[in-house]
């Protein structure tokens, strides 16, 4: 069995946003030479998400809607109990925690098995600083 790990480093200018990271995956699964197996992305901050979804941008716009009306950004301490700490970011911790950790793809024939207009996405909700993703690759 053979293992492959990859970093993507990501700087996302807005507080909140969507990347699509499918072709530096797409290339890290080349880079592996796997040909059956299994893909793990991982977002390595609590602050961020990786997901799988349409990259259609009126559906991204809906997500953010969404997650603001879900966890509305407050930096102040009055609505979230996190912010007494110090921190400003409550609200990202809560839309990762919608939007998940990490999805999982299988590997099969060398590329990844995906449905119809499935693409993988970084989501950032606290941007402004760099920030890693996991790719970890395992199979034959």
């Amino acid at each position: 069995m053979k293992s492959y790990t990859e970093y993507l480093t990501l700087n996302v200018d807005a507080r909140m946003d969507f990347v699509n990271i499918t072709p530096q995956v797409e290339a890290a699964v080349r880079k592996s030479g796997v040909q059956e197996g299994l893909c793990l992305v991982n977002a390595m901050h609590i602050t961020a998400s990786v997901f799988i979804n349409d990259d259609e941008p009126g559906l991204h716009r809906d997500y953010k809607r969404w997650l603001e009306e879900l966890a509305p950004f407050d930096p102040s301490p009055e609505r979230y109990e996190h912010n007494r700490t110090g921190e400003d970011n409550a609200d990202a911790h809560h839309k990762r925690q919608i939007m998940g950790r990490e999805v999982v793809v299988a590997i099969t024939g060398g590329r990844l098995d995906f449905g119809p207009w499935e693409q993988i996405f970084y989501g950032e909700f606290d941007g402004r600083r760099r920030k890693r993703v996991l790719v970890k690759i395992i199979g034959q």
